[in-house]
């Protein structure tokens, strides 16, 4: 059944982010026609106010009415009760899906979610294919059986470091440092939790890294996995937006704020809600009574963005290097390392299929003995490991990773550690007991069924190492040392983001640097096609084999005057990451010198207080044999003239 674009979809989320990300997804589909309501009771008026209402997407959570009290409203309405009903939410729990499908919703999808998940539950639902419990499950996906006679092994994993003994094994497999007997590795990047869980769920994927949480829900509602060893232990951070106004104490700063965790399954989630209640701070979801600190579930990979762009935001938890990303950006402090709450805590697991451990227990087995080698050379190698990581992590680069940021966590005192992997059932004890008892999230799992310890007990490399207690430290003292530690500004992980190769180059006498990973090329000057009712430093568009691309001269867009072009004046092809999209623009300058590479400690940051407009796009100055070299944040400066310089948006035409 082919999509209507023309139907009228009403979209239900207090969450601004959220709800203007779900408006733009159907939008670039091909959706124009969709009316947005910021909780239950304006959805209610929305839907009265509005005709022919042909779908409804709403969070779960939210204030006044939240999402399941109007599932149950537009249900019982003889006008509405027909009306496809796609519910968001961040409780990922099983039992809250039954409960919704039991009040009669069409179809769901779990926070945090991307464009493509969205995509797909919008169709499924117009096409008559929405999800029902009785439906009965997929026939399990056999073994892929190789050429070389070894089993396909899939193995799913998001961009996170917790994930890094994988990439080392991956590296480490193809130079043939590792030489695998039975089975041939498929790694499978996924952009969040709720694409892993359902890998596992439909048996796309053999082995899973996976929240722990999250995984012990899946196995009390009979997904067939089981725990075969840990992935890491700590290896998360809670970061807070950089505070200008030290004056106001955590409760003050924190109240009213949201914080974004990356599942409501998750250690993060119990650490912060911990840390919080010990400051005094009643943390919860939108629309749960009396909360003062707001916990909104977000991708991972987009926190640092949404940090750095939402004013209302308080921090945010989540596996590194995500954290230190946006203290080295300079939008978030440190708070503290989930290490120096609960060290040597477990965090992300390893799961593997029922079916797969019966069919292939040999290739398990070696994939137990591989991750724990992988595990220890990491902790032995944090320089090598980190260059693999930038690779495996980032590997489109959208996420601006280098090796320093990456070595810097991998070497951090209380950061995290891969070197002891053994699946220990009292820590998992510990999360479960905390989750479903303090916080009411979860139910309890028979974790002696769940947690197969065969392969590690049996692993050669595991019996080498010293297993490590986990240790939860005092709040009491943790609190104190957060207080310390904001009041002496830490610098040891400012600037590690922009260190690397720049390319340098010149602009009235002065030179400039901007960071060879946003650069695609540079080329002489050529036919720049004019545009009429555009500002004076957008020269046009030119023809780059045979993509359109929009051109700046950037001496007119820092405030310089205008000279003339010489033979050594050029074009920088920049990929500019918006908040949607990366865009690739040019900008003329006068000519470009040389490559350098530039140490976080040649990096000198510019006093807030004598930042003016355009100094908001500087990153620092690089202080380079006795010289100083401006290095510039394109992604900032551009980005913020986007408006102006996509002419499709400004109605521009060529001149």
């Amino acid at each position: 059944m082919a999509l209507d674009f023309s139907a009228k979809i009403l979209v239900v989320e207090d969450s601004g982010f959220t709800r203007r990300m779900e408006v733009k997804v159907l939008k670039d589909v091909g959706f124009t026609n969709i009316v947005e309501a910021e909780d239950g009771d304006d959805g209610i008026k929305k839907l009265q106010e509005e005709n022919d209402i042909s779908l409804i997407i709403s969070d779960w959570n939210m204030p006044n009415r939240d999402g399941y009290d109007l599932l149950v409203w537009v249900r019982e309405s003889d006008e509405f009760s027909e009306v496809p009903f796609i519910m968001a939410s961040a409780r990922g729990e099983k039992s809250q899906t039954a409960k919704a499908r039991e009040a009669g919703v069409s179809d769901f999808i779990g926070k945090p979610f991307g464009p493509p998940e969205l995509i797909e539950v919008v169709e499924r639902v117009f096409g008559g294919n929405s999800e029902k419990e009785e439906e009965p499950e997929a026939a399990p996906e056999a073994p892929r059986i190789c050429e070389s006679g070894k089993v396909a092994l899939r193995a799913a994993y998001i961009q996170i470091t917790d994930h890094l003994p994988l990439g080392v094994m991956k590296n480490m497999i193809s130079t043939g440092e590792l030489q695998p007997q039975n089975y041939e590795l498929e790694t499978v990047r996924m952009p969040s939790w709720n694409p892993v869980q359902k890998a596992l769920e439909e048996n796309k994927v053999d082995v899973a890294f996976i929240l722990a949480p999250i995984a012990m829900d899946l196995f009390n509602y009979d997904v067939p996995i089981k725990l075969v060893m840990f992935a890491h232990k700590n290896g998360s951070i809670l970061v807070q937006k950089k505070r200008i106004n030290k004056d106001k104490s955590l409760q003050d700063y924190y109240r009213g704020r949201t914080f974004y965790i990356p599942h409501i399954l998750s250690i993060h989630h119990m650490l912060i809600n911990m840390f919080l209640k010990e400051i005094g701070m009643k943390p919860g979801l939108p629309g749960q009574p009396d909360v003062d600190v707001f916990l909104e579930v977000v991708p991972p990979v987009k926190m640092p963005e949404i940090l750095a762009e939402n004013e209302n935001a308080g921090g945010y938890i989540v596996a590194e290097p995500l954290g230190t990303k946006s203290i080295a950006a300079g939008s978030g402090e440190l708070v503290f390392l989930s290490g120096e709450l609960w060290n040597n805590h477990p965090c992300c697991v390893v799961v593997a299929r029922d079916d797969f451990i019966k069919s292939h227990p040999d290739a398990v087995q070696e994939f137990v003995d591989l991750m724990v080698e992988s595990g220890q050379f990491i902790n032995k190698n944090p320089i090598r490991a980190a260059q693999i990581g930038v690779d495996f992590l980032d590997p489109e680069k959208n996420l601006g990773l280098n090796e320093s940021l990456l070595k810097n966590v991998l070497t951090e005192q209380n950061g995290i550690t891969t070197e002891d992997l053994y699946p220990n059932i009292k820590d998992l004890e510990t999360i479960q007991n905390y989750m479903a008892d303090e916080m009411g999230y979860g139910e309890k799992s028979d974790l002696t069924n769940f947690v197969d310890t065969t392969f590690a007990d049996a692993s050669a490399p595991m019996q080498k190492i010293s297993k490590s207690p986990s240790t939860m430290r005092d709040l009491n003292t943790l609190v104190n040392t957060i207080h310390h530690r904001q009041a002496v500004e830490d610098t040891s992980k400012v600037m590690l983001e922009f260190e690397g190769e720049y390319i340098i180059f010149s602009l009235e006498n002065q030179e400039f640097g901007i960071n060879v990973r946003t650069v695609q090329e540079i080329i002489s000057l050529i036919p720049i096609h004019a545009l009429i009712n555009t500002p004076p430093y957008i020269k046009g568009m030119i023809n780059l084999r045979n993509k359109v691309t929009p051109v700046i001269d950037l001496r007119l867009n820092l405030g310089m005057a205008e000279a003339e072009y010489s033979d050594k004046t050029c074009i920088i092809i920049l990929n500019v990451a918006g908040l949607e999209k990366t865009t690739q623009l040019g900008v003329i300058v006068d000519a470009v010198s040389e490559v350098i590479s530039i140490t976080s400690q040649d990096i000198v940051n510019v006093p807030s207080l004598q930042k003016g407009e355009k100094m908001n796009y500087i990153l620092g100055m690089a202080k380079i044999d006795n010289d100083v070299k401006i290095l510039l944040n394109t992604n900032q400066l551009l980005r913020d003239n986007s408006e102006e310089i996509c002419c499709e948006e400004v109605g521009a035409s060529p001149a």
